[in-house]
């Protein structure tokens, strides 16, 4: 496998009002973001854009309008050279079935530019990567779903890239090996510092893999940010009583503090807006003081989930909210 690279503070990918119609379909809607390095989540639902974004950033789909680069190159004119430096994995493989992965990844790694007893040695080394050493041989028509995904996440690091698209890489798998593959993913990022898009519509795996992340919706952005800005704390802290929630309520807003709509009896739960101040002391005196035992005392956290309800923030000003080199891009 490679060796580790250092991490450059410099955006991989530029993107400026980038726009793709399709007749009757605009796929992407003046897109303008910025890609670092690291790992990063573009998350959508089925249809928002995802594949084709990264289509255009492979150079095999051109723009209807606007610009892009990746690694200082233009995709839909300096393709074939930029597609050295990059690694794909599209969402719906189609692998050879009489054909073993040795002979599939090696073949792969010479079509990126690699001599053919290069390629062979570095194919050893991303099978070993992927968990495929003993199985090189047999043809891949023999292969699990899960063996299939890591063929094609072998062929797409085999020449080394500097950047990593992967489209999807979970489809298909059971719990357990979309677990494992998302753990190779995370360590290839990690641990050789290639650079990472991992395009999916399921939040959960978005927030286990990745530091960065951006959000679309119908071609159109939602937020780029970094992770923790997407799950921090809310000014909100949430309190449990087992009984007496009115008298509790009341006893805190005697004590200066803002008690929240959707507080009720029914979930036995009082809201409390952390204006600056730390509410715990007063929490405990008038729990003390009415003899109520605590259940639960917790501070709320922003979900990715939080970003696709109808009222969530969109457009131009949710993109000028993350602010200029944060990770992001559509697909």
């Amino acid at each position: 496998m490679p060796e580790a690279r250092t991490a450059t503070a410099e955006p991989l990918i530029r993107v400026g009002e980038l726009t793709k119609r399709f007749p009757g379909v605009v796929a992407l809607d003046a897109l303008t973001l910025e890609i670092p390095a690291g790992i990063v989540g573009l998350v959508g639902a089925n249809g928002a854009g995802k594949s084709t974004f990264i289509k255009i950033l492979l150079g095999l789909l051109a723009p209807t309008s606007g610009s892009a680069e990746v690694m200082g190159h233009v995709p839909w004119t300096q393709g074939t050279q930029l597609r050295r430096f990059v690694g794909y994995m599209p969402e719906h493989p189609a692998l050879p079935p009489d054909v073993s992965a040795t002979e599939f990844v090696a073949q792969a790694g010479q079509l990126s530019g690699l001599p053919a007893k290069a390629a062979r040695e570095r194919t050893a080394d991303v099978l070993r990567h992927v968990g495929l050493a003993e199985e090189r041989y047999r043809p891949i028509g023999g292969y699990s779903t899960g063996m299939r995904q890591r063929v094609q996440l072998a062929q797409a690091i085999v020449h080394d890239p500097r950047l990593l698209l992967l489209d999807e890489p979970t489809n298909g798998l059971d719990p357990a090996g979309r677990d494992e593959m998302l753990g190779l993913i995370r360590r290839t990022g990690t641990e050789f510092g290639i650079a990472i898009v991992l395009a999916s519509h399921l939040l959960g795996e978005i927030e286990e893999v990745c530091d960065h992340l951006v959000a679309i919706d119908a071609g159109r952005l939602l937020r780029a940010a970094p992770m923790a800005e997407f799950t921090a704390e809310t000014g909100v802290l949430t309190v449990e009583v087992e009984e007496g929630r009115e008298a509790f309520a009341a006893g805190l807003a005697t004590r200066g503090l803002r008690i929240l709509e959707g507080s009720g009896s029914a979930d036995r739960t009082v809201r409390i807006a952390l204006d600056g101040g730390a509410p715990f002391d007063a929490v405990r005196d008038v729990a003390a003081d009415l003899g109520l035992p605590l259940v639960r005392v917790e501070q709320g956290r922003h979900s990715l989930e939080d970003l696709f309800r109808d009222d969530a923030p969109a457009g131009p000003a949710a993109a000028a909210s993350a602010g200029a080199g944060t990770a992001g891009g559509p697909t």
